[in-house]
């Protein structure tokens, strides 16, 4: 499929308006367009309505997922828990820019720290790449659900932050380069 491939959904799906973050519920039959296809999937419909789609769906936009993809967020618990915090992380994408949060260089600060043995508060301070987007709580409230998917974490709390304000230098030479910006 092209990235820019037509589709007629499948089924009824939950979604998300972009930039609102709003919830919605998207037709069966209902015809879109993946604009991309990250962490979950942004589709316009024919009236350039945008709208984010979780990975769960897939199937209902025709897609089959491989075998990586489906494990993405598989729980290694052989690695520290540190470590699969920030692999969850690079599972959430700002719907609007194909880049995950960590190579955008969102994220500011991520401490795990030890309630009682193997359970865990995970804090997360982060922002996005501007202070207006509407999507801010949607993309907040994406880390907060994955990280809480790990074995040993108890809470989870994710707070956005605009000080410092982002800018692209915190941006990792990879992201640059898949925006085309080297």
């Amino acid at each position: 499929m092209s990235r820019y491939e037509e589709v007629e959904l499948t089924r009824e799906v939950q979604a998300v308006a972009i930039p609102y973050g709003t919830e919605t519920t998207v037709d069966k039959g209902t015809k879109v367009v993946i604009t991309q296809k990250l962490g979950s999937f942004t589709v316009m419909n024919e009236f350039g309505q945008m709208v984010r789609i979780e990975k769960k769906d897939a199937d209902a936009l025709g897609i089959e997922l491989s075998v990586e993809e489906a494990e993405a967020n598989v729980d290694d618990e052989s690695l520290p828990l540190e470590d699969r915090v920030w692999k969850q992380m690079k599972n959430c994408y700002d719907p609007e820019i194909p880049v995950n949060i960590v190579e955008l260089g969102l994220v500011y600060r991520c401490d795990v720290k030890e309630l009682q043995p193997g359970d865990h508060r995970v804090e997360v301070d982060m922002t996005l790449t501007a202070a207006g987007c509407g999507m801010g709580d949607v993309i907040r409230y994406d880390v907060e659900r994955k990280i809480q998917k790990l074995s040993g974490v108890v809470e989870v709390d994710v707070q956005l932050t605009f000080d410092p304000p982002w800018s692209p230098e915190r941006m990792t030479e990879e992201a640059r380069l898949d925006l085309g910006m080297m």
